[in-house]
């Protein structure tokens, strides 16, 4: 290819990268149909989000460092203001972060709803301490019934994905806050009498120092765990 074509060719496509934005107001997170809130507090702002086949949210900006945790397999394209497009795919469970400060429309390319929990974390950029908080901040453990993978340690909190199969139970006795995102279907127990059903991208916040969670549903139990 000439290089003079090939320059042609570039300038086209970051024209057409660009022009989706145009006239497009941008809005606040708060502001965007899609995104609906459910959870605020000092730690983190929790969004349910869901997307109708080939549909997209409205140009919307992301202030905060945030987690997403899928809600079912997808493809989207991830068009960032200034950005070509990139389309992504994702698998249900599949949980990441992002750094915030940008702009973008998510648009989803697949036949089935786009739906995820994005969790902003209000302490961004917050600085480790010497001192971890937590005795490990990466790798896998197994322990009986169950199977802890730590993802990542991101502004001041530890993410973990969680495995627990049938009747066995989850100890953590991290002193901080944390928050509990539902991938599938999920009944707990607390070892009491209260019981909590959490639906795919239900959610809970506990505040007290010994979480103790019992999978007393039929089916292995798959979940987020957000420590603070």
């Amino acid at each position: 290819m000439h290089w003079p074509l090939a320059t042609a060719l570039i300038v086209m496509l970051s024209a057409t990268a660009l022009c989706s934005f145009a006239g497009s107001q941008e809005v606040e997170i708060t502001a965007e149909p899609a995104h609906h809130l459910v959870l605020e507090n000092e730690y983190v702002r929790v969004f349910q989000v869901e997307v109708a086949p080939h549909a997209a949210t409205l140009l919307h900006r992301h202030r905060h460092d945030y987690v997403f945790v899928l809600l079912g397999a997808t493809r989207i394209s991830n068009e960032v203001e200034g950005k070509a497009p990139v389309e992504v795919t994702l698998a249900d469970g599949e949980t990441l972060f992002t750094a915030g400060g940008f702009a973008h429309v998510a648009r989803n390319l697949a036949d089935t709803p786009f739906r995820n929990v994005t969790i902003e974390l209000l302490q961004d950029k917050k600085e480790q301490s010497a001192i971890s908080h937590w005795p490990k901040e990466s790798g896998e453990e197994a322990f009986s019934g169950g199977h802890r993978k730590i993802l990542f340690v991101k502004d001041g909190a530890r993410v973990s994905e969680i495995d627990l199969d049938p009747g066995a139970t989850f100890n953590d006795d991290s002193d901080g806050p944390k928050l509990v995102v539902a991938i599938n279907r999920i009944e707990f127990s607390n070892g009491k009498t209260h019981r909590e059903e959490l639906a795919p991208g239900g959610r809970l916040w506990s505040t007290r120092p010994a979480f103790e969670k019992k999978n007393v549903g039929k089916q292995p139990a798959r979940f987020v765990v957000l420590e603070f």
